[in-house]
């Protein structure tokens, strides 16, 4: 077989098949096209290789080929891209989604841990059912509560702070599809705050725990509200699945949720560094506040202004539909 006879007569497929395979987006009667391609490129290059295995020619069409048959198989490639989709796109547009839950979730945890606090607080009876003495109270108060922000060394403390936030807000989107699960860890902690809250009302001194408070509870109270809306979303899936079966919207909303536990661990992160470093800080109370509640409006424009827009444009946080294995081929 003359080579060069070969490759004038077919070069033209040839060169088309390597723009198609390269092209960005392709429309369905491209990609039709690149298909066929394909399968007429893959005779051609058998034809050369049993005349001349190891030429230029073999290597080019072997690696056009390889290229279609990225996009037939939906493989990426770019992680860049799909980083950057993930954080402007995808997450964003998870977040947006369930913003009214994770607000009635912060509106529950709000009464239920200002019920506690004013009980504890302006009831004799119940300060004494929670410390036995005064002298109990005013070490939790001036020492207690004070020293578990600095005792430890900054990294090392909001290490810990970010794996024990990190596994309640996994908990919470893991097992939300109970039901029952994301009301008891919402109660548990509101109560558990609630109650710190209600020492502090009854000797005077909120203004000293919200000092220690605000600055990270801002947003990590938030990270929990998100995780606890997350599972509240896939459970009411399986309630209420609409036109889709009960099975596929579990399955559409908890990989939208695993979008939302992905990006909290970043959440947690960032309230995490904020506990460690700026809480125990020297800086005045009013710069620590400000701080977190930088880093809080920070979320909400994220969440708000590229949220909107993706969910707008289609976009709810799932996988796509190739990697969601609705289909295999990718046009």
């Amino acid at each position: 077989m003359d080579i060069d006879a070969f490759s004038a007569v077919h070069g033209d497929k040839w060169s088309r098949l390597h723009f198609l395979a390269h092209k960005r987006r392709l429309t369905g009667a491209e990609a039709d096209e690149l298909l066929r391609l394909y399968q007429t490129v893959s005779g051609h290059l058998s034809l050369i290789r049993s005349v001349a295995p190891e030429t230029g020619l073999s290597a080019s069409l072997s690696a056009a080929l390889a290229q279609a048959r990225t996009r037939f198989t939906g493989a990426r490639s770019n992680f860049m891209e799909d980083l950057a989709r993930f954080f402007v796109i995808s997450l964003p547009a998870a977040f947006y989604r369930i913003r009214w839950l994770t607000l009635w979730c912060g509106l529950a945890f709000v009464l239920v841990a200002g019920a506690y606090a004013l009980w504890i607080g302006t009831s004799p009876e119940a300060l004494r059912a929670v410390a036995s003495s005064d002298a109990k109270v005013q070490q939790y108060v001036e020492e207690d509560f004070i020293d578990y922000y600095s005792e430890n060394p900054a990294a090392s403390f909001a290490g810990a702070v970010w794996t024990n936030n990190a596994w309640i807000s996994a908990q919470a989107v893991a097992f939300g599809i109970t039901g029952f699960w994301v009301p008891f860890i919402l109660f548990m902690n509101a109560q558990g705050l609630g109650i710190a809250a209600g020492l502090f009302l009854a000797t005077g001194k909120m203004d000293i725990f919200f000092s220690y408070i605000l600055p990270h509870g801002l947003m990590e109270l938030t990270a929990v509200f998100i995780a606890c809306a997350a599972g509240l979303k896939i459970f009411w899936a399986m309630v209420r699945p609409g036109p889709r079966t009960r099975l596929q919207a579990v399955a559409d909303e908890g990989r939208s949720l695993i979008t939302i536990a992905l990006g909290l661990v970043l959440v947690l992160l960032i309230s995490g560094i904020v506990e460690g470093f700026v809480t125990p800080s020297p800086l005045p109370v009013w710069a620590k506040i400000a701080i977190g509640a930088l880093v809080l409006a920070g979320y909400w424009v994220y969440t708000l202004v590229l949220g909107r827009s993706a969910v707008r444009a289609g976009v709810t946080g799932d996988m796509d539909a190739n990697d969601a294995g609705y289909r295999s081929i990718a046009a």
